[in-house]
């Protein structure tokens, strides 16, 4: 059975950093749309562009072959350098011995890249790319409504 071939933008917004943030997901798969997001109260920015991607593949009902699209270059890097598997390999501390943050979010990515064939590609933030501008725009959304139901 051949892999169906899915698209996936996402992006992630905070207010202050850290600070409330939100994230945002675009799947695509032939001519079918689906949209994701989510906010969460104290986070970072890092934190929203990983939930992001992690819930775009954890939508995914089959292995699929995907290409994810992201303005993060430590998200896009993480994969696309190989620093994942070397964190993974050396008990997720980086090359200067110090642990990986964000590692909880980290190891489910690295889950999740084991069931999905994941192309990682990075795209320039705010510079006209439509479905991560769209991302941006549900991650900001999201973060507002969670930001304005605290006030009220």
């Amino acid at each position: 059975m051949q892999e169906k071939e899915v698209e996936i933008y996402t992006d992630g917004a905070c207010s202050g950093n850290p600070g409330p943030g939100g994230w945002g997901t675009v799947l695509l798969y032939r001519g079918h749309r689906r949209e994701l997001s989510g906010a969460e109260p104290h986070t970072t920015n890092q934190r929203m562009e990983l939930t992001a991607a992690i819930e775009g593949l954890k939508a995914l009902k089959h292995p699929c072959r995907v290409r994810l699209y992201s303005d993060s270059a430590y998200l896009v890097n993480a994969f696309n350098q190989k620093w994942l598997e070397r964190w993974a390999k050396n008990g997720w501390l980086t090359v200067k011995k110090t642990p990986v943050e964000n590692r909880d979010l980290w190891e489910q990515l690295y889950a999740l890249t084991k069931v999905h064939d994941v192309r990682w590609i990075k795209v320039r933030g705010h510079a006209g790319n439509k479905e991560n501008e769209y991302c941006d725009k549900l991650a900001t959304e999201a973060m507002a409504r969670y930001l304005s139901g605290e006030s009220s």
